[in-house]
């Protein structure tokens, strides 16, 4: 057992993945430690009452957690290629009777600093921190406060900067990830190293424990990724469909069904390289969206959240890694334990 791991007190190398809009309960984070793992809730798009809610009622099972954080890292957009954008857009909205907003993009910071706040007054076991660094006093107040703290990174320059702030550990996320590319640079992508090569080049440039993270969905990959170096392995597309998962029903069908058989990296539902099932939504709009982070979000979240709650999974952003045909519907400890059962 390695130092990292024994310090948080887990019992296995696997941790559930953050997932931002729903899949991440508190039930699912619990189940995760329950099965000798950790889970993390996501703190992305959600109030800070609503985080401080989530974190109470993962406290009250007496079990190790963490807390992922969004770092503001905005892509602004022009306002000419934002209208251009909701004008191309428009006559999916009006299938569901929706008025896309006409004003100025929205380019807020998801309540950056009252969610800091709160982590700092109201201590947790482990906090991530995903799309950029949050700077050495952040990183300071936290690990005061008694909280360790982890850097999603996607490649040796973003390790070097996580080590320079002191963080105490790095998430190492290949391409194969489901959902947002955590780089710190979403106009331009890391290349598509393996992941049991980006550890191994990690490790070689930071003194730093690696977590990794990204397609990890059956054991022989989670072996693969401890044996290049990894303390732990971070799974998350592989969670969508258990019992605890709060992913919507629409999404977690798409995933085993047949039709939905190719993930692609794109940009139409929020600005931001991420990566999901290819539907009707990326194939028309992702050659036309222009970067623009969190200005897409906002704009196309009423459409998302419509489309899904009618099952139009041609409109809903269905964030899958490329391991996505692993997951099952069944316990999350039992999906958890599969996966390094033979370690």
């Amino acid at each position: 057992m390695s130092r990292l791991l024994s310090h948080l007190g887990l019992g296995l190398p696997i941790l559930a993945a953050p997932m931002s809009g729903g899949p991440s309960t508190p039930a699912l984070v619990t189940a995760a430690a329950r099965a000798g793992g950790l889970g993390f809730l996501a703190a992305g798009y959600k109030t800070p009452q609503a985080l401080a809610e989530q974190i109470r009622t993962v406290r009250a099972e007496s079990v190790p957690f963490g807390v992922n954080v969004f770092v503001p890292n905005p892509v602004p957009v022009s306002d000419e290629d934002y209208r251009a954008y909701v004008r191309a857009i428009r006559a999916e909205a009006t299938r569901f009777g929706l008025q896309l907003p006409e004003g100025e993009p929205v380019e807020d910071d998801d309540p950056w600093k009252d969610k800091i706040d709160l982590l700092v007054t109201s201590p947790v076991p482990l906090v991530s921190f995903t799309f950029g660094l949050p700077g050495r006093s952040v990183v300071a107040d936290l690990r005061k406060a008694g909280t360790t703290v982890v850097q999603t990174v996607t490649s040796i320059d973003e390790a070097r900067g996580a080590a320079e702030i002191g963080v105490d550990a790095v998430i190492v996320q290949a391409r194969a990830a489901g959902g947002h590319s955590a780089t710190f640079t979403p106009a331009h992508l890391p290349p598509p190293t393996p992941l049991p090569e980006l550890i191994a080049q990690v490790r070689h440039a930071v003194p730093l424990p690696v977590i990794a993270a990204g397609g990890l969905a059956d054991p022989s990959g989670v072996s693969d990724a401890l044996g290049a170096g990894a303390e732990a392995a971070m799974v998350g597309t592989v969670l969508l469909r258990t019992d605890e998962s709060g992913a919507s029903a629409p999404h977690k069908a798409a995933l085993a069904d047949p039709a939905f058989d190719t993930t692609v990296v794109t940009r139409a539902f929020t600005g931001r390289p991420a990566r999901g099932l290819r539907n009707y939504f990326i194939d028309r709009y992702d050659p036309i969206a222009p970067a623009g982070y969190p200005a897409l979000h906002h704009l196309t979240s009423p459409l998302r959240k419509a489309a899904t709650a009618s099952g139009d999974t041609r409109l809903i952003h269905l964030w899958a890694g490329t391991g996505h045909r692993q997951a099952r519907t069944e316990p999350a400890a039992r999906t958890l334990r599969r996966l390094v059962g033979g370690l």
